[in-house]
């Protein structure tokens, strides 16, 4: 190759090599992703205040059930020769639930019948017998006299041990006949059918199940679930808020009367909807709810569970949630809409702060009917504002493969490498464990900002944008 191709070739790579560069300087400055947009995408502070922006409360799965149930339970005898109801009928008091096979008991009852008559001819014949003996006693002479005493006392016992059988067999074929007239079994409460167990399962302790459970109708309560890592976040007496799932404006209110912890339950589904994850791999509880009113439930809805943490107290004024405001010093200001759509600095005086929905009384510097925006690293001054989510700037952070790029090869080689070329196999268990202590909830992460340089910059602690 000639000196003067070698020569083009070198500025050819360094002209890529800078718009490379210049490419991934601008990403990182204006936050874009391929996922937003190059706009500050800004909420009215009316929305915000009217509870959009709450401090991120844990939410449970609850479903609406019955104070009481009526358990059905069958005896290694019995067997079930039809089912009048399904599971989610509403049954009455007296309604016919199922009814027994009857037809090995009718045999039962005439073979006990044959029996009971075997008994009573036995006695007779023990009664014939002593009358024989002791005729012919009466008649012995005085060393005779005693043989007979015996014989007659050995049919005596006899006659006494008869008679209990004939006892016993009298009180097994009433059994057997009262079963037979009771051969439908009809609900002795008003509700609704729970469970039908046709195929005689067990729980996960490998208990027997009730063949037909009923569920009063009446009273109710709640039955929620909440995984090992959530668990002690909970505690007897705590007062929840239960929302629709279907209308979160309708609302219902309780206390927590008993968290079930020495009950596990079957790990199908994930029962933390809101506020941080669940390990599929971690235990479940269940807990239940005592409502203050059941006024517009119906048993087996489902409800969303939340602590009451003071989300439905209505506040006079602007209550702003924390993490749009950002903490310049002694000067908070929040990223606003100047009015002519452009972004700017809004100081704001800050007043009482409600730790537990992690709002700020905002006392001046925002009205209602402002705009305003959740701080991204590459804001600035200026910076087109929108209303459309898809055209606003995201928050980028390195992937994967760039964190790994960046890490200093000794500590590749001193941990990955020790670890990957251990003798044993990897602790799945362990890896659970660690998944559960690196799992955090959603709302808790704050945006980090710079006061100095409007939040233009990432922080040592932070991942900066690409």
């Amino acid at each position: 190759m000639s000196k003067k191709k070698k020569i083009i070739l070198a500025v050819v790579i360094i002209v890529a090599i800078a718009a490379v560069s210049v490419g991934f300087f601008l990403k990182g400055k204006l936050g874009k992703s391929s996922g937003g947009g190059d706009a500050a995408y800004v909420e009215s502070v009316q929305s915000l205040v009217n509870g959009s922006n709450g401090g991120g409360q844990n939410r449970y799965m609850g479903v609406v059930e019955s104070q009481d149930t009526w358990d059905v339970n069958l005896t290694s005898d019995q067997t079930v020769k039809e089912i009048f109801v399904s599971v989610g009928d509403e049954v009455q008091e007296g309604t016919p639930l199922f009814e027994y096979k009857t037809d090995d008991l009718s045999l039962q009852i005439a073979q006990a019948k044959l029996e009971l008559e075997t008994i009573a001819n036995q006695i007779t014949d023990y009664n014939n017998q002593i009358k024989t003996l002791t005729a012919e006693k009466n008649t012995a002479s005085k060393d005779e006299q005693f043989n007979y005493t015996v014989q007659i006392q050995s049919l005596q016992t006899s006659i006494k041990q008869s008679e209990f059988e004939q006892q016993s067999k009298k009180l097994e074929i009433q059994k057997m006949e009262d079963t037979m007239s009771q051969s439908t079994v009809s609900s002795k409460i008003n509700g609704i059918v729970k469970s039908i167990n046709e195929n005689e399962s067990t729980d996960e302790h490998g208990n027997q199940q009730p063949f037909m459970s009923i569920l009063t109708v009446g009273d109710y309560r709640v039955k929620g679930t909440v995984n090992e890592t959530n668990v002690h976040s909970l505690s007897e007496g705590q007062s929840v808020i239960l929302r629709s799932r279907v209308d979160e404006t309708k609302t219902w209110t309780g206390t927590i009367e008993k968290i079930d912890t020495e009950n596990k339950q079957a790990n199908n589904n994930n029962m933390l909807y809101d506020g941080s994850n669940s390990d599929n791999q971690s235990s479940k509880y269940p807990f239940y709810v005592k409502l203050d009113s059941a006024d517009g439930l119906m048993l087996g809805q489902h409800l969303y569970v939340e602590l009451d943490e003071g989300q439905m107290d209505e506040k006079e004024g602007i209550w702003l949630y924390s993490g749009y405001i950002v903490q310049d010093e002694d000067t908070p200001y929040v990223w606003a809409d100047n009015g002519k759509g452009k972004l700017e600095k809004r100081t704001v005086e800050l007043g009482e702060y409600d730790e537990g929905m992690e709002l700020y009384e905002i006392t001046s510097g925002l009205e209602l009917t402002d705009y305003i925006a959740w701080p991204v690293s590459g804001f600035r001054i200026g910076l087109k504002t929108t209303t459309n989510v898809d055209e606003g700037m995201v928050e980028e952070y390195p992937d994967d493969d760039m964190l790994y790029e960046d890490m200093d090869e000794g500590m590749m080689e001193e941990g990955f490498r020790e670890d990957l070329s251990s003798d044993g196999e990897t602790d799945a268990h362990s890896m659970d464990e660690d998944a559960d202590a690196g799992m955090v909830d959603e709302s808790d992460m704050q945006p980090v900002v710079d006061g100095d340089s409007g939040a233009d910059t990432g922080s040592a602690d932070t991942p900066a944008a690409e």
